[in-house]
């Protein structure tokens, strides 16, 4: 498997590939087939929630001749499936097996609706299909939930391109007994309604698709532009740069005060049953104050907190001390950061108890803990800074 820019893919090729979609269809789980492409991978650097999904489906195909070259620089093995190839397969097996297919597109996508009935009536007339058109967005319309409910699907295709594909399809699977396999697919179906002719295979061997594209379609300049030179410079700094560096990161300690004392509140990290923490981002260009600010209520839903107290860089920690960004899910690390430099930002709740809500992507529990157990509570690797925070609170 490769690690590129803290994205896991590329781990089977084509035929296991065919022999996990034909197990997804009969354990009677839903499962997330994501292709990731160095468009993709870019977006997911910004999109913490993308970045999840990604490495949370249950099959990511690497999509992208710039991935291979990727992986390449960091000595390690990926191998390429397009989403363009998958498509056809998904329909041609939901075909053969008398398949239920949902088809989502955008509303102004370049293949119409007609276009795509009129593909498989002549191509795949023994699956059934349903046709959702919506807006680019995250999550499912009330009105076509109810008729998706109905229509029951075995295989979902999203075409609303990265992140929103990604989002809709998870969206979808909770709020659906059983979905086999849902698959984002981005313009994939352009090729078989011929709205985009691909690229000739000599050029597609060569890696030179952007340039296709670039052809075709010249409006597209500034997505190939991300996607070849701003996607490469982002590697290069990545394999070459980042791993002697520390990431500018701060940790928010925010407290309430009971009748009992002050109860600190902490997190657990989604996937890692006992990992708990204090909520923690890293700066992103912003300072210590704006960003911590930012990070407490993206992780932990708080709008009202008064800032007690700033501090810059009070801990610095490598990665091997846990399980980060810029590892693969056997823990073996791929570049990226060296670590992380923490600041601290202490700040009290002044809000509800109902406030309170966090992201499915960050964590999966929260708790106020009482400054006396707290220490004691948290992860291992955590307890030596939180050490330290905790004395910059007990100064106040």
């Amino acid at each position: 498997m490769a690690n590129i820019l803290g994205i896991n893919t590329g781990k089977i090729g084509w035929l296991e590939a065919k022999a996990a979609i034909e197990k997804f269809y009969n354990d009677g789980k839903s499962h997330l087939i994501v292709t990731p492409n160095p468009e993709i991978i870019l977006a997911a650097q910004k999109d913490e929630e993308l970045f999840y999904l990604l490495n949370h489906a249950d099959l990511s195909l690497a999509d992208g001749f710039g991935l291979k070259i990727a992986a390449k620089l960091s000595g390690q093995e990926l191998k390429r499936l397009t989403g363009a190839d998958l498509l056809p397969y998904l329909l041609e097996e939901a075909n053969n097996k008398s398949r239920k297919v949902l088809i989502i597109k955008p509303q102004n996508s370049l293949s119409s609706e007609q276009d795509m009935r009129l593909v498989l009536s002549q191509k795949y007339p023994k699956a059934s299909s349903l046709i959702i058109s919506t807006k680019r967005q995250p999550r499912v319309e009330e009105q076509d939930l109810e008729k998706i409910k109905s229509f029951s699907p075995e295989l979902a295709i999203c075409l609303l391109g990265a992140p929103e594909q990604e989002k809709y399809l998870h969206n979808l699977i909770i709020n659906t007994n059983c979905l086999p396999i849902a698959a984002g697919l981005g313009g994939a179906f352009d090729f078989l309604s011929g709205r985009v002719r691909r690229a000739p295979k000599i050029m597609r061997r060569g890696g030179l698709e952007w340039l296709w594209r670039f052809i075709k379609q010249p409006e597209r300049w500034r997505r190939i532009w991300r996607a070849t030179f701003v996607f490469v410079y982002k590697l290069i700094i990545w394999r070459f740069f980042l791993p002697y560096r520390y990431r500018p990161n701060v940790a928010v300690l925010m407290y309430r005060q009971t009748p009992s004392g002050r109860d600190i509140f902490i997190v657990e990290r989604q996937g890692q049953s006992g990992h708990w923490q204090l909520p923690q981002g890293g700066l992103d260009e912003l300072d210590l104050v704006s960003a911590g600010s930012k990070e407490i209520r993206e992780e932990s839903g708080a709008i009202n907190f008064k800032i007690i107290a700033s501090y810059k860089k009070l801990y610095r920690y490598e990665f091997a001390k846990e399980n980060g960004r810029y590892q693969n899910i056997e823990g073996e690390k791929h570049f990226g950061y060296r670590g992380q430099e923490q600041g601290l930002l202490i700040v009290e709740f002044t809000g509800k108890p109902e406030e309170i809500k966090i992201n499915y992507w960050d964590h999966q529990a929260w708790s106020w803990i009482n400054e006396k157990e707290f220490l004691k509570t948290l992860h291992p690797c955590r307890q030596e800074a939180a050490a330290i925070y905790l004395q910059k609170l007990q100064n106040h």
